[in-house]
């Protein structure tokens, strides 16, 4: 018997010393190192956690979809070299990943005739007593939901602010990419992301408390498209969003058009190569889109600008912090300028490329978003303070099956001007009828449950509600 041990101790001493020497080398020089890429799969075992983090790399290393594009426009689009993928999947697998005690939720909703995945982080402070922040936090192109859940990762946050994340997936295109739909023009065609992701929030709002007031949406480089886009269509909904490596492409930027201002914090390497910081024939320069959105939300053109303090001198990188203020009824547009940074999420618990580690965009985004209420928010898209004439009272709210709208001293030739949305935007009739002392009555029965907007034109003002159909 101590034959057979000290010949099963020798025969492992090998495989001790090559982990030994791997996790050495690797540490030394993580984004260089492809030995441990040969070496994992043999090393780190296959339970089922390590299995899908095998599976676990940057993808978001073609921005846009080559779905109909033209040759030359596809042959645009950088490309990350796979060692630095490789090197990427390496660092991951011997990451300490973690089983938390608090609890992950996947699962699938139907929407427009598709299965569509997402996992819900919930946190171990929810007790489902009071309503909690929801965040989206959404993948880049090529990616999906658990490799942005670990990438750009909010779980620490949330455990400690007590906020829900909820991280979906795209769709795939035929090359069986995930991707958001948001590079192609407006009502052009393809998944309606936006008509999921509102549906995906009325499923969660079933099933958890969530403060509806304070929804907001990230996201990385694809992701970060998305809550643009959802800034444009879902401001209903959504209060305030912020972009890692993302833009807008000039189509959907000059078809974006919300009723009110959009509180957004936007995060840009200035040596990003896959989404220059300059943009190109496709996306929109960083400074354009910033400028865009502060005159959206009615702030100053010219940002107070303030160096972050560079406490890390290895990272190849600096950040300066842009805050155009000034904007109606609070909202502000802020921007953290990586000088030198590359495609990449500042303070990420991997290196790819530059990554900035004077700051933590998780944190900085949570800073930025929590403030803001969207009932705030949505008082009024023009400028100025509401009036006697202009105030709208809806009552009751919740409703049922009618709800009073008391349009004050325009009374019912405000009523013609009146327009009813659903959650993902898209008008809703309901007959009206007038009451008198400037009331009108809309009947909601056919109305299914949800959120809805009531928009009213008084004074040349445009004033909305929310209306809760239950």
């Amino acid at each position: 018997m101590t034959s057979k041990m000290t010949s099963r101790k020798t025969k492992n001493r090998p495989r001790a010393a090559r982990r030994r020497r791997l996790s050495a080398a690797v540490q030394a020089s993580p984004l260089q190192n492809l030995y441990c890429l040969k070496k994992c799969s043999k090393l780190c075992g296959r339970s089922s956690q390590q299995t899908v983090v095998l599976r676990f790399a940057l993808h978001d290393v073609y921005p846009v979809p080559f779905v109909n594009w033209p040759r030359s426009l596809a042959e645009s689009v950088p490309k990350t070299t796979h060692a630095m993928k490789h090197a990427f999947l390496c660092l991951l697998l011997l990451l300490p990943l973690a089983l938390r005690a608090q609890t992950t939720v996947q699962s699938t909703i139907r929407h427009s005739g598709l299965v569509r995945e997402y996992r819900l982080y919930v946190p171990r402070a929810y007790t489902g007593s009071r309503p909690v922040p929801l965040l989206f936090n959404l993948h880049g192109y090529g990616s999906n939901n658990l490799e942005q859940e670990v990438y750009g990762d909010f779980r620490a946050i949330a455990d400690t602010a007590n906020f829900l994340v909820v991280h979906p997936n795209g769709t795939r295109d035929p090359a069986n990419n995930r991707f958001w739909n948001v590079f192609l023009p407006s009502g052009s065609g393809g998944p309606d992301d936006v008509g999921f992701l509102s549906a995906l929030l009325d499923t969660l709002r079933l099933r958890y408390q969530i403060d509806p007031d304070r929804v907001y949406s990230t996201g990385m480089s694809n992701g970060g498209f998305m809550s643009y886009q959802l800034a444009c269509q879902l401001s209903n909904r959504i209060a305030a969003i912020a972009s890692v490596t993302g833009s807008m492409v000039q189509s959907r930027l000059a078809a974006c058009a919300p009723p009110r201002p959009v509180p957004v914090l936007h995060i840009h390497g200035t040596a990003d190569a896959t989404v220059p910081y300059a943009g190109n024939a496709i996306y929109v320069p960083v400074p354009d889109l910033l400028q865009a959105w502060a005159r959206r939300n009615g702030a100053s053109l010219t940002p107070t600008i303030t160096q972050v303090p560079n406490t890390n001198t290895t990272d190849s990188s600096t950040a300066e912090r842009q805050v155009f203020s000034g904007g109606r009824n609070g909202s502000v547009v802020e921007h953290y300028r990586i000088i030198g940074g590359g495609h990449t999420w500042p303070g990420a618990p991997v290196t790819i490329g530059v990554t900035n580690r004077d700051m933590d965009a998780s944190r900085e985004i949570w800073r930025f978003l929590r403030p803001y209420r969207l009932s705030r928010l949505t008082v009024t898209s023009a400028a100025g303070p509401e009036t006697p004439e202009t105030a709208l009272l809806v009552y009751p709210n919740p409703t049922t099956g009618r709800v009073t709208v008391q349009l004050g001293a325009a009374g019912l030739a405000a009523a013609t001007a009146l327009r009813i949305t659903d959650a993902t935007g898209r008008n809703v009739r309901a007959p009206v009828r007038p009451l008198g002392n400037g009331a009108v009555e809309l009947h909601t029965a056919s109305w299914a449950p949800g959120v809805y907007w009531l928009q009213a034109e008084v004074a040349g003002q445009s004033v909305y509600r929310r209306i809760l159909k239950q």
